[in-house]
């Protein structure tokens, strides 16, 4: 893993730019804006996939595989933390003495100063900014966006649009959040997932009142995560929003006893009707309105526009049904998230059971959260399918399989690890029934198991 280094410049003009790692989920949408902006991109990737096909389509140059000779003649590099320091391609642009940028420092030359609404928090990132990327859409305006998933309306995780309002994620984990110049900060929680980069709970928190108190317009914070009340007690910001469920939340969320949702802002009550499920979700929606607020909206009218939001992929995805069993996708890969994407398949499950189909990603976090994990899974999943570990940028631990996990289930009878993919996607459609869900949990290629899934189930059927 490269640590970002946010002292290089960033050049005033980029020619042409080449992405390591182009295919990921960020990088690829970051490529995508490049590329609308009439600047030649080339890239290289591990493996093929879609998101490599559709930016070779777009006129990109895409390589499988990495390579010093794949550089050309760009003048701009652009890294993630994902890659390895001997990475032959980032050495040799070392060496030849390209301007080589973080992606967080290439996302910034793209936003050029326009009118920025910055999306952090270890959870609820994606769909919050989706959200306010639809409802913004929905009352008139054409943002630019770039997100870490693709929005169902759009089709995309980025577009360049042509009003001055941009919408991002901004990434916490390594501290690059604070490089970006916020007009409307949103933060989803404070919950400490990257102690690795940051050391203490006290660091993190200090990173986050920096970037809060930075933001030169609002900040909309969480009324009910308690890392957000931590972080919000500090604050020195003159306009700060908040908003959740607490009694004290500037925009108060009140469920009625069937779990429907009404928002409340300044004694104006409207009803909440979404069209993704989870009161997760109804929490994100809460937080994408006070933004919208905060941007000089109307609160009835950005509610009604945000009612269209339609997902994003990877987040409680349907896939299929097979003998009235449907799949979905997940990219939970946190205990919260993964409890969030359980609890919302619950609410339309009915009388159906919920199956998990768990991938641990990175050999650290298992390491440290497989409990946390495992009673997640037992109270919230009716049986639990636990793959090995997804390692990412980590080296193997040893003796840290998904076996760690399947160890802190109290009822074993409740999970099977189950390490081989073919085995795992017969053990989930063994134990599934007609009514049932089978939900992919996981930021790593778990998805790439459905296939297998939905397989399974037409073969017993």
């Amino acid at each position: 893993m490269i640590a970002p280094d946010l002292t290089v410049p960033i050049p005033d003009e980029i020619r042409a730019v080449h992405f390591i790692g182009i295919g990921g989920s960020g990088v690829s949408g970051l490529a995508r804006m490049f590329l609308q902006a009439g600047i030649p991109v080339s890239g290289s990737d591990r493996a093929e996939s879609q998101n490599t096909r559709d930016l070779a389509e777009l006129g990109a140059t895409v390589f499988i595989g990495h390579d010093a000779a794949n550089l050309g003649d760009v003048d701009t590099v652009v890294y993630t933390g994902a890659i390895w320091p001997e990475n032959p391609e980032f050495l040799a642009a070392k060496e030849r003495g390209l301007s080589v940028l973080h992606r967080s420092q290439a996302l910034k030359y793209l936003i050029d100063g326009r009118r920025l609404v910055s999306v952090a928090g270890a959870h609820g990132k994606t769909t919050s900014a989706g959200m306010i990327v639809t409802a913004l859409a929905g009352l008139g305006t054409d943002p630019s966006f770039v997100n870490g998933g693709v929005i169902q309306q759009f089709g995309a995780s980025s577009r360049a649009g042509s009003d001055d309002l941009f919408v991002i994620e901004a990434d916490e984990s390594d501290g690059t959040f604070l490089i970006y110049d916020t007009s409307v900060a949103l933060i989803t929680n404070v919950d400490a997932d990257h102690l690795d980069h940051y050391g203490t709970h006290e660091a993190f928190d200090d990173a986050f009142v920096t970037f809060a108190d930075a933001a030169r317009e609002a900040v909309v914070i969480s009324a009910d995560d308690e890392g957000a009340r931590r972080v919000g007690a500090r604050l020195r910001h003159e306009r700060v929003i908040t908003f959740g469920e607490s009694a004290d939340a500037d925009l108060r969320i009140e469920f009625d006893a069937e779990g429907a949702a009404d928002l409340v802002w300044q004694g104006e009550r409207v009803a909440l009707r979404l069209a993704v499920p989870g009161r997760h979700n109804v929490v994100n929606a809460a937080g994408a309105v006070a933004v919208l607020v905060a941007l000089g909206h109307e609160f009835a009218g950005a509610v009604r526009a945000l009612e269209g939001f339609a997902g994003t992929v990877r987040r409680f995805e349907l896939h299929g049904v097979r003998r009235g069993v449907s799949v979905y996708d997940d990219y939970a890969h946190h205990p919260t998230e993964v409890r969030a994407a359980l609890e919302a398949a619950r609410t339309v499950v009915g009388g159906g059971r919920v199956i998990a189909l768990h991938q641990p990603h990175t050999y650290s976090r298992t390491k440290l959260m497989a409990g946390e994990f495992a009673h997640v899974l037992e109270e919230f999943a009716d049986h639990s399918v636990v793959l090995d570990v997804y390692g990412a940028r980590e080296d193997p631990i040893p003796g840290v399989t998904g076996e760690l996990v399947e160890r802190g289930f109290e009822d074993p009878a409740h999970v099977s690890y189950v390490p081989d993919w073919q085995a795992a996607a017969e053990r989930a459609a063994e134990v599934a029934q007609d009514g049932d869900f089978i939900v992919t949990l996981g930021c790593g290629n778990v998805y790439q198991i459905i296939p297998q899934v939905l397989d399974a189930l037409q073969r017993e059927e």
